[in-house]
């Protein structure tokens, strides 16, 4: 069997690889923590899931249209009138499987090959593997652990080309916890549409963001730049709904009418039911975020706190998201070279599962996500530390 080239440009979810080694050793009687797999450990609020149960029984299990229900479509332009005070039309907007399936149907209508994609570093680590799948390149813009991750323009300006077409901007960032103050985005908002460099601002954990200085939105400039800009939000995160796989984006009308042809080609409409549920999320009170936002600042604070005494490690403090992203090559010895090995060394003798940072593009550094309960989070930091200072 011959296979197509573009399956040898992508990796497996690295994520995922560590999730499954984490639970074969659960499968095998081992108490395991992971602290690697980004997904609240709330249930979907009650109301939500009324709604889908509702929609099942009003037999709401039909085809819907491609770009969502109308409803749906008209929950979203609420959603950002009520959070950023943002006139946004149904027609900008399209619903999909997840953010993921709006982020890769964005590049697959913007990008050709050879084009160039800017990924700052640290990235989602799907970013690279779906420029590739659309034949274009990613170019990654560097940043450092002393800024806190965050890029700068010098560093944007370093990186472009004549081939540069999109920007990535990732805010809340998974990994780093890094949130932009809407004067930072802005800034790099104008620079991008400046050099004619169209911005997806990827912004799906933008409710769990925890200082109010953080909390902005390349949405406030969606409608003076509807040329320049799509806004990429989802469900999964600040609704605790990541298996309903729901997600949207706001763009330029005529960008989705392509993202409509676009998707109707690979999945058709999406889940009718989690449409339903997704309607009353965003059209009912938001205060079922509140304690799960709360509750992901306090164990921010107990994580960040006890990592911070933590001898050689150098870990910004994040604004927003549940990770900590934390240098670690002062750790590495003949015992661990390197941060692949040191994740390694946890799962075998502390019994927490964590992420190397490789898959995110700073091999420096592992990625620990705080979204387990506090007991959890407690006894698996325990164990980490006495398994790297023992």
């Amino acid at each position: 069997m011959k296979l197509a080239q573009r399956v040898s440009k992508i990796k497996p979810s690295a994520t995922l690889a560590v999730n499954a080694k984490a639970l074969e050793l659960k499968n095998k009687g081992i108490d395991v923590i992971s602290l690697a797999v980004g997904e609240p450990d709330f249930p979907t609020p009650d109301h939500i899931a009324k709604a889908g149960k509702d929609a099942i029984d009003a037999s709401f299990t039909r085809y819907t249209a491609v770009a969502g229900i109308p409803e749906l479509r008209s929950a979203v332009c609420e959603y950002y009138k009520r959070v950023h005070s943002v006139n946004i039309q149904s027609e900008n907007v399209i619903v999909g499987n997840g953010g993921k399936q709006c982020l890769y149907n964005l590049l697959l209508c913007l990008l050709d090959d050879g084009d160039e994609v800017l990924i700052p570093v640290p990235y989602w680590t799907s970013y690279p593997d779906m420029a590739a799948l659309v034949g274009a390149n990613p170019v990654f813009v560097p940043s450092s652990v002393e800024n806190g991750y965050r890029i700068s323009l010098e560093a944007l300006d370093a990186s472009l080309t004549s081939k540069t077409k999109v920007l990535i901007l990732n805010s809340p960032s998974n990994p780093s916890g890094v949130a932009y103050s809407q004067e930072e985005l802005n800034a790099i908002l104008h620079w991008a549409i400046e050099k004619n460099i169209f911005v997806i601002a990827d912004e799906v954990y933008e409710q769990l963001v925890y200082d109010p200085a953080y909390q902005s939105s390349a949405s406030k400039l969606f409608a003076e730049y509807p040329d320049n800009i799509a806004v990429l939000n989802a469900f999964s995160k600040s609704f605790a709904m990541t298996g309903w796989r729901l997600g949207f984006a706001v763009a330029h009308k005529d960008l989705i009418k392509e993202m409509v042809k676009m998707q109707g080609q690979m999945t058709s409409s999406i889940n009718s039911i989690s449409q339903k549920a997704g309607v009353t999320a965003l059209t009912s009170s938001y205060d079922c975020i509140i304690p799960m936002r709360e509750a992901f600042m306090r164990r921010r604070n107990f994580a960040w706190q006890e990592m911070s005494s933590w001898k050689g490690l150098i870990c910004p403090k994040p604004e927003g998201a549940f990770y900590l992203f934390p240098d670690v090559s002062a750790l590495f010895c003949d015992k661990y070279k390197n941060a692949q090995e040191l994740c390694a060394y946890l799962l075998e003798e502390a019994k927490v599962a964590v992420m190397p940072g490789d898959a995110f593009g700073l091999p420096n550094c592992i990625r620990i996500s705080y979204a387990v309960s506090d007991e959890n989070l407690k006894k698996a930091l325990t164990a980490i530390k006495q398994a790297l200072y023992k």
